[in-house]
């Protein structure tokens, strides 16, 4: 069922001789670019997966979300850790260099983690102390590194013109956000090609189809004495009657005419359950679920928050985990690393709840004295500070109002009792 539609779409192409020798090397240049020929006859490169609407929903759904993320810089302490204001944060935040926005550099970056070989590289441009002064995203498109393993550690060398020679970097001054593939020579869109090259022809199958028409719903046939004018008054006739806001009422016609209906045949019947099944293949492949390729058809009713707590824990937190990672490594000296000094992603507002349950669980988490009142607020609404808002302290209880912390008394409760009679 699902050959004869590549049959009939490589039957609309025209077939190309190809001669193997020596000299023509195009399947060894195939494989060295990512663009060799899938089983369903098609290249796929990272560019033409893009292409294809699941694909670039997957890819899109991911990167967005971890682009919207804002990054943290976290100290350990004695009493367990706290955040810190440090240079790096502005660049994360604001902008990693003087032209582009840090969602842009953070979107790009997943993005070409998904789709390229290797995953994605920027490098770190620091200044006369070692401070990190700008980063800067290695477009793909300009630029070829290639990256070798041999020593373990990794060795980086771009080339951004054939004219120029390569050049090595250091990996000190390389984030490298390492493709999620298991042969990191191919990537994603390598290791899976053949199942997008699929998804891809369904697309190709069905632009053609409705190209050429699509097909006719009947065949009317006529006696072969009928002269063209006649012949022509009647399909204009019959059209006109059975077109348009007409269609599906019951034709009329004369004994010596008669109308043959034409059906879909197995294969072209199959079709969209051909296209649902490749989402399914093309989610497992990004690790999303089916809502986030807006087939909600097959969606297990649940709750937002359970859709985006999954998104997070299974989708997003391998790659959030990964470049925070990267980030301390490249992005912090030894001697902060040491400290304790790490780089986060804020991931709250993924999973906040609606307004009622929000509202109780900071209000729970403030009286079992878990947040303070103004870490609560900044919490679940982001709003200021108030006077007295950083104690520790269950605000529900007597000794916050007689003795307690927050109106600085002292907290004995017999003494307050005497004054109080």
């Amino acid at each position: 069922m699902l050959l004869s539609i590549f049959d009939r779409f490589r039957k609309a192409t025209p077939a190309v001789e190809t001669k193997a020798s020596l000299a023509d090397a195009s399947g060894f240049y195939f494989d060295l670019f990512g663009a060799s020929p899938t089983l369903a006859g098609i290249s796929v490169t990272p560019y033409s997966a893009m292409q294809c609407a699941p694909v670039s929903c997957a890819v899109r759904a991911i990167s967005e979300a971890v682009s919207s993320l804002p990054v943290k810089v976290f100290k350990k302490t004695a009493a367990g850790r706290e955040e810190i204001d440090h240079p790096i944060t502005k660049l994360l935040n604001e902008a990693p260099n003087s032209w582009q926005p840090a969602a842009t550099f953070k979107r790009l970056m997943t993005m070409d983690c998904l789709l390229q070989p290797y995953g994605a590289f920027c490098q770190v441009v620091r200044v006369g102390d070692g401070a990190v002064y700008e980063l800067v995203r290695l477009d793909p498109r300009l630029s070829s590194i290639v990256v070798d393993y041999s020593n373990f550690e990794a060795a980086y060398a771009i080339k951004a013109d054939g004219s120029s020679p390569k050049r090595t970097i250091p990996g000190s001054q390389i984030l490298h956000f390492a493709t999620p593939a298991y042969d990191p020579t191919r990537g994603l869109i390598g290791e899976n090609r053949d199942t997008i090259a699929l998804a891809i022809v369904l697309e190709r199958f069905a632009n053609q189809l409705f190209a050429n028409g699509a097909r006719p719903s009947g065949i009317m046939s006529v006696p072969k004495s009928w002269v063209k004018d006649t012949l022509d008054k009647a399909k204009a006739a019959f059209s006109a009657a059975h077109s348009g806001t007409s269609a599906g009422g019951t034709a009329w016609v004369t004994d010596d005419m008669k109308f043959q209906q034409l059906m879909l045949n197995a294969t072209d019947a199959q079709y969209i359950e051909l296209r649902n099944y490749m989402l399914g293949e093309i989610a497992r492949i990004f690790r999303v679920s089916l809502h986030l390729l807006m087939a909600l058809e097959k969606n297990v009713a649940r709750s937002i928050e359970a859709l985006g707590q999954e998104f997070l824990s299974f989708t997003l937190l391998p790659h959030l985990i990964a470049q925070q990672q990267e980030f301390t490594l490249k992005l912090l000296t030894e001697d902060e690393r040491a400290a304790g000094i790490t780089i986060e992603y804020d991931t709250t507002h993924l999973v906040k709840a609606d307004l009622l349950q929000r509202s109780q669980a900071l209000a729970a988490a403030v009286s079992g004295r878990i947040l303070t009142s103004n870490e609560a607020r900044d919490l679940g609404w982001s709003v200021g500070p108030i006077e007295g808002g950083n104690v520790l302290e269950n605000p529900w209880t007597s000794s916050a109002y007689r003795g307690g912390k927050l109106n600085g008394r002292s907290n004995d409760n017999q003494n307050n009792d005497a004054e109080a009679a």
